[in-house]
C-alpha cells in the first residue's frame, strides 16, 4: 500500500515527479476504490499544506496554479479506479467573475483549491451578469455563491448580483463570498455578502467552515 503520509508531503512540496510516480505504482497494485479514495484524501491534505504555505508567503500565485494542475493530474491518474466517484463532494459552489471584469486567475486558483477540498464547483466564467447567476442558482441550488473581480467597478456588479438573488427569493438559502483586489470588509457589508477574501486558500477555509 502507498505511504499516504509521504504522498501528502510530496503534494505539499509540489514534487510532481514523486507524486505521479507514487500514484503510478499504486495503480499497478490493483487497489480498491476505497483505497483510492484514501489516496485522494492524502492528496487533498497536501493541498491544505500548499494553502498554508501560501498564507505564510512561502508559496506564491504560480505555486497555487501549479498545485491545482498537480491535483487534477493526480485525479486523472486515479480515475480508472475511482470511476465516477472521484471525489467525495462536500457541497456545491456557483462561481464566476462578475459582469464588466475579465480577470480569471484568482477565480481559477480558488476553483482548483475548492475542488481539491471536495467541493463541486460550477464555474460560470468571466463577465457574468446577475441573471446568469440567478438562473444557475435556481438550477442547481448550491450552498455557496462565489463572485470574483479585480476592477473597482466589479464591486457595483457584485452588489447588483446580490440584489438580483434577493429579488428572486434565493438569497436566504445561500452563503455568498466575494474575492479580488478591491474587496474590503466595508465593501462586503455594502454589497451584502457573507464574507470576503483576497486569498484563495483563506476563501476555501471560509467555505469549509460554512459546510
Amino acid at each position: 500500500m502507498i505511504n499516504l503520509d509521504n504522498l501528502t508531503t510530496a503534494v505539499g512540496e509540489l514534487d510532481e515527479n514523486k507524486v505521479l510516480s507514487m500514484l503510478g505504482d499504486f495503480v499497478k497494485t490493483n487497489p480498491s476504490q476505497e483505497d483510492a479514495q484514501k489516496v485522494v484524501a492524502a492528496c487533498q491534505g497536501g493541498m491544505a499544506i500548499v494553502g498554508d504555505l501560501f498564507e505564510k508567503k512561502v508559496y506564491f500565485v504560480g505555486d497555487l496554479i501549479f498545485a491545482g494542475d498537480l491535483l487534477n493530474n493526480a485525479i486523472e491518474e486515479l480515475k480508472p479506479i475511482l470511476g465516477s466517484a472521484s471525489r467525495k463532494e462536500v457541497g456545491s459552489i456557483v462561481l464566476g467573475t462578475v459582469e464588466g471584469d475579465l480577470h480569471d486567475i484568482g477565480k481559477n486558483i480558488f476553483r482548483s483549491m475548492a475542488e481539491a477540498a471536495g467541493f463541486k464547483v460550477v464555474d460560470l466564467g468571466i463577465d457574468v451578469p446577475g441573471r446568469v447567476f440567478v438562473d444557475k442558482v435556481k438550477e442547481i441550488k448550491p450552498a455557496i455563491v462565489g463572485m470574483s473581480g479585480v476592477l473597482s467597478l466589479a464591486l457595483e456588479s457584485m452588489k447588483a448580483i446580490v440584489n438580483a438573488l434577493q429579488e428572486a427569493g434565493l438569497r436566504d438559502g445561500i452563503k455568498i463570498i466575494i474575492g479580488g483586489n478591491p474587496v474590503t470588509k466595508e465593501a462586503c457589508d455594502q454589497i451584502g455578502a457573507d464574507a470576503f477574501t483576497t486569498n484563495a486558500a483563506e476563501g476555501v477555509k471560509i467555505c469549509q467552515g460554512w459546510i
